[in-house]
């Protein structure tokens, strides 16, 4: 009779965890290119697109609704901490950065336009726990927003049945950068033409595309906007944001902030005067680099010991528990580790951030299926939680995971 108890405990636990997945038919690369979708297939030659979705409940999709908000204002809450106290140093950010970081905080025209969570738990019966924020240059945007919608549509299946609003929140985020008001209803009345200029790096089709992406949807929200490479752009304390001839007021960049002070110091200290003397607006702002700093995972920590939301993270590692140790500013994974009880790796990928300051968080088993592919949640915030959508791969996730989509049942 025991036996049988132990034995229903252990199969109870496995269903508990069991992710619900349904295979699609795969949308073909003719299709995706049409849709500007060229970063399609890995270098492995495999799909980057999974055929396979996970569904979730109405619940499931509601509670990273309400994790995500309630993350983000625990972020907002840390930032204050660590520019009232001037614990950047402690968090990683670099010294030529501050006055820019500091002059964007304080000054509501700076509006963080979107960002993505990364999550686990939330579909295997674990709760939702906090990875890290991709707030200054999120990827996943053209899957999440174009991409999954597609695949629902291919399939014949119900496009309204997804927790994804990411295009229409990012329309009213635009709006939102002219009224800084909850309410967009009046933009048309408060809009007075300002220039919207976008901008990439040469030569990769993947944020080229992102880019212009989000071009589309400032010009569907109103704005005059154009797009260009950053070398073709001149920057000037005095006169702003040059393209062409043209001054623009707004100026959108997906390249990362802490590249901007590591590899071109001299466009940090230009970019850090053209936002004091009130020349262009620069998305995402600044201070965003605070939340893309898994610093301030041990920020959050301190502030919210023990929230159920939240990982224990340290700069030490911890002690007596496995754990994952991460560069502060990493990306795809690069130079992540996964350390056992006595500190010891036991999984890593390699990567170019060994020397970066490293960040110590307890690990958490991410969902996985039956053949032991992990699963993590990305849940978009453009002034609330918008969207969601998933990657999988192994134990810690590259650049050779997958996107994987999802529906509400």
């Amino acid at each position: 009779m025991e036996v049988k108890k132990v034995l229903h405990v252990v199969v109870a636990h496995l269903v508990a965890r069991m992710l619900n997945l349904e295979k699609l038919t795969p949308l073909d690369t003719d299709y995706l290119e049409s849709l500007g979708f060229t970063w399609h297939t890995d270098s492995d030659e495999t799909s980057y697109i999974s055929d396979e979705l996970i569904v979730i409940s109405e619940e499931e999709a509601e509670a990273y609704y309400e994790a995500t908000n309630e993350l983000y204002d625990m972020y907002v809450e840390a930032a204050e901490h660590v520019v009232q106290n001037n614990l950047f140093h402690e968090i990683g950010i670099p010294f030529n950065l501050v006055d820019i970081i500091k002059e964007s905080w304080e000054n509501d025209v700076h509006w963080h336009l979107y960002g993505r969570f990364d999550l686990s738990g939330g579909v295997d019966g674990k709760p939702i726990k906090l990875l890290e924020f991709n707030a200054d240059t999120p990827t996943a945007l053209f899957e999440t927003a174009i991409i999954q919608w597609a695949m629902l549509k291919k399939n014949n299946l119900e496009e309204e049945s997804q927790f994804n609003t990411l295009y229409e929140a990012l329309i009213d985020n635009f709006k939102r950068l002219v009224t800084l008001k909850e309410d967009v209803s009046s933009f048309e009345e408060q809009y007075d033409g300002w220039s919207f200029l976008f901008t990439s790096v040469k030569g990769n089709a993947e944020e080229e595309n992102t880019v212009k992406l989000l071009q589309h949807i400032a010009t569907d929200a109103g704005f005059e906007t154009e797009f260009a490479y950053i070398d073709d752009i001149e920057f000037c304390e005095e006169e702003g944001i040059i393209y062409n001839d043209k001054n623009y007021e707004l100026w959108f960049k997906l390249i990362p902030w802490e590249d901007i002070a590591l590899e071109e110091s001299d466009l940090a200290m230009i970019l850090t005067n053209i936002i004091k003397n009130q020349k262009a607006i620069i998305f995402n702002p600044a201070y965003t680099l605070l939340f893309q700093s898994k610093g301030l995972l041990k920020i959050l920590w301190d502030l919210y010991p023990n929230h159920p939301l939240l990982l224990e993270s340290s700069f030490e590692p911890l002690k007596g528990q496995k754990q994952v140790q991460k560069p502060i500013f990493g990306r795809e994974g690069g130079s992540v580790s996964i350390l056992d009880e006595q500190a010891q790796v036991i999984e890593s990928v390699e990567g170019e951030y060994e020397n970066h300051k490293m960040l110590y968080q307890a690990y958490t088993q991410l969902p996985t299926d039956e053949k032991g592919l992990s699963y993590q949640a990305g849940v978009f915030y453009a002034y609330e939680a918008c969207a969601l959508g998933f990657r999988k791969g192994g134990k810690i996730l590259d650049n050779m995971s997958k996107f994987v989509g999802h529906r509400v049942n």
